[in-house]
């Protein structure tokens, strides 16, 4: 029992800090340095990227076992993503707009862009090729709980990586920075060593969830 919790344990805390899929992976750049400015954005946009995360491979992760991998239909499987992803988005959208207008109106586009998230998509596919082998040694309900803690620490991840780049981004403009790099190209040169930053962690969680468990 230990052991296991051990694994969801490193998998959830390396999707974080080890493989996050902005800073190292270098996956959904578009919302991450477009939605960063403001604290409330990027919290909601985060909020908003791990729900949409998980629903999206709790739904497309039976979906590639059972219909595509047992139907040969493996060539739909962007396609099929993609509309799963289309609907939850769809669904957060309808659900802000009534319920949270102001945060509606602040992540504008790039709630709906969520859907063509490459982020999103690359979570839902890279935990089917991640964990579909797992299914036919473990059978399907543990590697189903690991893609799904997979998928929940990759949208923490990137939720983690939007508020701190906001941070950071908040501290470079209060620094008036040369007329030459204000804008993109310093908002750029934050990102690329908040990056650099992370690779720091490589190792360091496995190490400390095995001295826990």
């Amino acid at each position: 029992m230990s052991s296991q919790i051990a694994t969801f344990a490193t998998i959830f805390f390396s999707m974080i800090l080890v493989n996050n899929y902005v800073l190292v992976q270098f996956l959904g750049i578009c919302p991450f340095l477009g939605v960063s400015k403001k604290l409330d954005s990027s919290a909601g946009m985060g909020a908003a990227v791990i729900v949409v995360m998980v629903i999206a491979t709790a739904v497309t992760f039976p979906l590639q076992i059972f219909l595509l991998d047992a139907y040969n239909l493996g060539y739909l499987q962007t396609i099929i993503f993609i509309l799963v992803i289309a609907v939850l988005v769809q669904l957060i959208e309808i659900t802000l707009k009534k319920y949270v207008p102001a945060l509606y109106q602040s992540l504008g586009v790039y709630l709906p862009l969520i859907t063509t998230n490459c982020c999103v998509l690359g979570v839902t596919i890279l935990a089917v090729q991640d964990y579909s082998a797992v299914v036919a040694e473990f059978g399907f309900g543990l590697a189903y709980a690991e893609a799904l803690v997979c998928a929940a620490g990759a949208g923490v991840g990137f939720l983690v990586a939007m508020l701190l780049f906001c941070g950071v981004r908040s501290r470079v403009e209060a620094a008036n920075p040369p007329e030459s790099f204000k804008g993109l190209p310093i908002t750029l040169v934050s990102a690329a060593i908040t990056s650099m930053s992370f690779m720091g962690f490589g190792g360091l969680v496995e190490n400390i969830i095995n001295a826990i468990f």
